[in-house]
């Protein structure tokens, strides 16, 4: 979930680009931060992702609005912190323990961490590329359980809240059967979030602006539900993961 809200092949050239169009759910937010490529800690700007998948054209992504969102909703949050990892059409395969995009996820979310933060929840939009092969199918649901155990163990947080878009598209046949896999995660602490449904671009794969924002908002409503009676204590940071899309989101509180 890197995000291509807004990107189009251009018509003189085939190349993707992205219109430049930031809605204003999406506009900057001097508490909203993200962690860069180089590992410090800049006001998070969209593309959110454009220093991290940088061999792809991104544009806009669900991210921004909802970190917008959750800071609307609830304006005692504090500063809140999202760590962009995503790399677009990639394989579930390629987030599994020793691959080089799980890796370089522990490695930033435990730099995140040295910052006094503490992690609030993963947001999770992964899925397309599985839909290609039958083999890659069948294996979907396994491979997806052990990445979020895997990344949990590893981050010493048990219980982080992971909430996972169910995919809208998908570049193969097998659309369906991935999403029931999603649905069939069977973990604690996992909550789907559906975006079947939402417009897609031109290419029939990528969610439209609208629909990326329209997706942070439902998924801070979602996040927001789920920390109502479980509000973090005064002086704790927190952050958010945001991998495939990929997001860890951190909160700084005052």
């Amino acid at each position: 979930m890197a995000g291509r809200g807004g990107v189009s092949n251009d018509t003189a050239t085939g190349i993707p680009r992205w219109d430049g169009d930031v809605p204003p759910q999406c506009q900057p937010n001097p508490s909203i931060f993200k962690l860069s490529a180089d590992m410090a800690w800049v006001e998070a700007r969209e593309p959110i992702h454009a220093d991290i998948d940088v061999k792809k054209t991104n544009g806009i992504g669900p991210g921004m609005a909802f970190a917008n969102a959750v800071l609307t909703k609830d304006p005692n949050i504090g500063l809140v912190g999202l760590v962009p990892c995503a790399i677009g059409g990639t394989n579930i395969s390629e987030w599994q323990k020793g691959e080089f995009l799980y890796e370089q996820l522990v490695r930033r979310a435990r730099l995140a961490l040295q910052s006094g933060a503490g992690f609030k929840a993963m947001l999770w939009y992964q899925g397309e590329t599985d839909t290609i092969h039958k083999q890659d199918v069948e294996l979907y649901g396994g491979r997806l359980k052990r990445f979020f155990q895997d990344l949990r163990s590893d981050l010493q947080a048990p219980m982080l809240p992971i909430f996972q878009v169910d995919i809208a598209s998908g570049q193969g046949a097998y659309v369906e059967e991935v999403r029931e896999a999603q649905l069939k995660i069977g973990l604690p602490n996992v909550k789907n979030v559906e975006a079947k449904g939402l417009p897609l671009e031109a290419d029939g794969l990528h969610l439209t602006t609208p629909a990326q924002v329209r997706l942070g908002e439902m998924l801070a409503d979602a996040f927001l539900q789920l920390n109502t009676n479980h509000s973090p204590p005064n002086f704790v940071p927190c952050f958010f993961i945001i991998p495939q899309v990929f997001w860890i989101i951190f909160c700084f509180r005052h």
